[in-house]
Protein backbone atom coordinates (compact mmCIF):
# COMPACT_ATOMS: atom_id res chain seq x y z
CA UNK A 1 0.00 0.00 0.00
CA UNK A 2 0.75 3.56 -1.15
CA UNK A 3 1.60 5.87 1.87
CA UNK A 4 1.29 9.35 2.77
CA UNK A 5 2.08 11.92 5.04
CA UNK A 6 -0.43 12.23 8.33
CA UNK A 7 -0.46 14.86 10.93
CA UNK A 8 -2.81 14.87 13.76
CA UNK A 9 -2.67 17.94 16.11
CA UNK A 10 -4.38 19.66 18.55
CA UNK A 11 -3.99 22.91 20.52
CA UNK A 12 -1.50 20.97 23.11
CA UNK A 13 -0.02 19.54 20.52
CA UNK A 14 1.36 17.05 17.46
CA UNK A 15 0.38 13.51 18.37
CA UNK A 16 1.27 12.36 14.97
CA UNK A 17 3.49 13.01 12.17
CA UNK A 18 4.77 9.94 9.94
CA UNK A 19 3.39 8.25 7.35
CA UNK A 20 0.45 6.02 6.96
CA UNK A 21 -1.57 3.47 4.51
CA UNK A 22 -4.60 5.34 5.47
CA UNK A 23 -6.73 7.28 7.63
CA UNK A 24 -10.23 6.52 8.79
CA UNK A 25 -12.40 8.75 10.70
CA UNK A 26 -16.34 9.92 10.39
CA UNK A 27 -16.98 13.62 8.25
CA UNK A 28 -20.09 15.32 8.39
CA UNK A 29 -21.81 13.20 5.65
CA UNK A 30 -20.32 9.30 7.35
CA UNK A 31 -17.43 7.49 7.31
CA UNK A 32 -14.89 8.46 4.91
CA UNK A 33 -11.03 7.06 4.43
CA UNK A 34 -7.98 8.44 3.00
CA UNK A 35 -5.34 6.92 0.81
CA UNK A 36 -2.05 8.01 -1.03
CA UNK A 37 -2.86 10.38 -3.80
CA UNK A 38 -6.62 10.92 -2.78
CA UNK A 39 -7.85 14.58 -4.68
CA UNK A 40 -7.70 17.48 -2.70
CA UNK A 41 -10.27 17.39 0.09
CA UNK A 42 -11.34 19.12 2.98
CA UNK A 43 -14.02 18.18 5.61
CA UNK A 44 -15.30 18.58 9.20
CA UNK A 45 -14.50 15.25 11.33
CA UNK A 46 -17.16 14.40 14.24
CA UNK A 47 -15.82 12.47 17.16
CA UNK A 48 -15.35 10.07 18.71
CA UNK A 49 -13.14 7.31 16.56
CA UNK A 50 -10.32 7.41 14.38
CA UNK A 51 -8.21 4.47 12.76
CA UNK A 52 -4.31 5.01 11.13
CA UNK A 53 -3.20 2.26 9.06
CA UNK A 54 0.76 2.24 9.33
CA UNK A 55 2.83 0.71 6.69
CA UNK A 56 4.09 -1.93 8.92
CA UNK A 57 0.29 -3.45 8.87
CA UNK A 58 -0.35 -2.03 12.10
CA UNK A 59 -3.38 -0.01 13.16
CA UNK A 60 -3.79 2.71 16.03
CA UNK A 61 -7.24 3.63 17.19
CA UNK A 62 -8.26 7.23 18.66
CA UNK A 63 -10.62 8.90 20.18
CA UNK A 64 -10.99 12.61 18.75
CA UNK A 65 -13.14 15.66 19.09
CA UNK A 66 -14.35 18.31 16.35
CA UNK A 67 -12.23 19.24 13.66
CA UNK A 68 -11.10 19.36 10.46
CA UNK A 69 -8.92 17.60 7.66
CA UNK A 70 -7.47 18.59 4.83
CA UNK A 71 -5.80 16.32 2.40
CA UNK A 72 -4.01 17.09 -0.96
CA UNK A 73 -3.12 13.55 -2.07
CA UNK A 74 0.78 13.95 -0.07
CA UNK A 75 -0.27 15.48 2.93
CA UNK A 76 -3.15 15.02 5.39
CA UNK A 77 -3.66 17.58 8.10
CA UNK A 78 -6.08 16.24 11.18
CA UNK A 79 -6.93 19.11 13.51
CA UNK A 80 -8.96 18.19 16.43
CA UNK A 81 -10.27 19.76 19.59
CA UNK A 82 -8.94 16.99 21.37
CA UNK A 83 -7.24 13.03 21.09
CA UNK A 84 -5.83 10.61 22.18
CA UNK A 85 -5.09 6.81 21.11
CA UNK A 86 -7.19 4.25 22.72
CA UNK A 87 -4.97 3.06 25.08
CA UNK A 88 -3.97 7.10 26.65
CA UNK A 89 -5.68 9.51 28.73
CA UNK A 90 -7.48 12.33 26.70
CA UNK A 91 -5.78 15.72 26.03
CA UNK A 92 -7.15 19.11 25.56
Amino acid sequence: MKQFQLQICTPSGTFFDGEAGQLSVRGVSGSLSVLAGHAPFATVVQPPECRVYLPDGSVREGVCGDGFLTTDGTLTRLFLSTFSWKDEAPHT
